[in-house]
């Protein structure tokens, strides 16, 4: 729970510089606050707003936003047998499903942390994420440059601090420096999102190179 209130809080102050960002490409506060509570996908958001600030066409911001939102489609597949959610509980955690929720779901030992560790940050950062929005909207013309702040390195800094515990076999290390490395190379060269997708089907190959004999989460008793 306090790594779960703990990453709502640091996620959410970045939410302030998304909702400065979106006013200065011209949506307005509410227009903002609408995008964070119905896509609530940082990197999707502001890859929309980053088209539309840039001269596209809300279609092509949307497209784009998409592409980079396809990931969390994998980590439903990953969440499934740990939530087992049904009916309108579905759309609900479906919602939530974000890099921070899906990985403190995914690294406990046991279903039931998992669930816990699920919610309580999905919750968390859904919360925090919107308040900061209509913050961020709101001050935009205090915050016309959100990277003085820092608040444009939190998310990325959050999931860092997620990942790191996992990284304690070499194969590990391998796999996600390759992934970096590569969407580090493809970002001058391709579309918003793209990057993250390629960097992700680095981890999906090595997965099928190692098989299914990997480690899984145990049941709850």
């Amino acid at each position: 729970m306090r790594a779960a209130l703990g990453i709502g809080g640091v996620t959410g102050a970045y939410g302030a510089s998304f909702g400065a960002v979106a006013v200065a490409a011209g949506l307005n506060p509410l227009q903002a606050c609408t995008l964070s509570l119905l896509m609530f996908t940082g990197g999707s958001q502001f890859a929309m707003v980053g088209t539309i600030a840039g001269g596209g066409q809300p279609l092509a911001g949307a497209a784009t936003a998409a592409l980079l939102g396809a990931r969390n489609a994998f980590y439903g597949l990953r969440l499934a047998p740990i939530l087992q959610v049904r009916g309108v509980r579905r759309i609900g955690a479906a919602q939530l499903v974000i890099d921070e929720s899906a990985a403190m779901g995914a690294a406990q030992p046991s279903v039931r942390a998992g669930r816990l560790g699920f919610w309580a940050t999905g919750l968390s950062v859904f919360v925090g994420w919107n308040v900061m929005t209509l913050v961020g909207a709101l001050g935009a013309s205090a915050l016309d440059d959100p990277g003085v702040l820092g608040l444009d390195v939190a998310g990325p800094a959050a999931f860092v601090a997620l990942l790191s515990p996992r990284l304690h076999r070499r194969q590990s290390w391998i796999i996600a420096i390759g992934a970096a490395l590569v969407a580090v190379a493809a970002a001058p060269l391709t579309p918003a999102g793209v990057p993250v997708l390629l960097a992700g089907l680095v981890a999906v190959g090595a997965g099928l190179v190692r098989g299914p004999n990997t480690p899984t989460i145990e049941a709850a008793p």
